[in-house]
């Protein structure tokens, strides 16, 4: 894995999150540039999970074991859209709310997945 990447999903995700958090402290719902970080996000995600899976084809293999490094890989990649959609059905500021956390959330499994690849 590349951990530089890793470092910035994490920060990314972090920044996300403060920037909602700040919307929900403003008594606002998400609005379209939210969803413009969301989807940033979300694509540094699935290039993570591209570069996961091509070193696992290529012989690599995390310290803590493949399963539930392929798991958090999942998992990391569907928090900010699944976040997003819940947004999404309820248009006050707790879909602020509700995507800070995913966010949160996402930076946490970004450090898990740091750890279970060896690092």
């Amino acid at each position: 894995m590349i951990d530089a990447l890793t470092l910035a999903v994490g920060l990314t995700a972090l920044a996300l999150a403060g920037w909602c958090g700040v919307a929900f402290s403003r008594d606002e719902p998400t609005k379209d540039w939210h969803f413009i970080g969301m989807a940033v996000v979300a694509v540094l995600t699935l290039v993570q999970l591209v570069i996961g899976v091509v070193c696992l084809g290529g012989g690599d293999r995390p310290a803590q074991g493949t399963a539930i490094f392929v798991a958090y890989l999942l998992g990391s990649a569907a928090a900010v859209p699944a976040a997003g959609f819940m947004s999404l059905a309820e248009r006050t500021r707790w879909g602020s709310a509700t995507v800070a956390a995913g966010a949160v959330i996402l930076a946490v499994l970004e450090v898990r997945l740091y750890d279970i690849w060896g690092g």
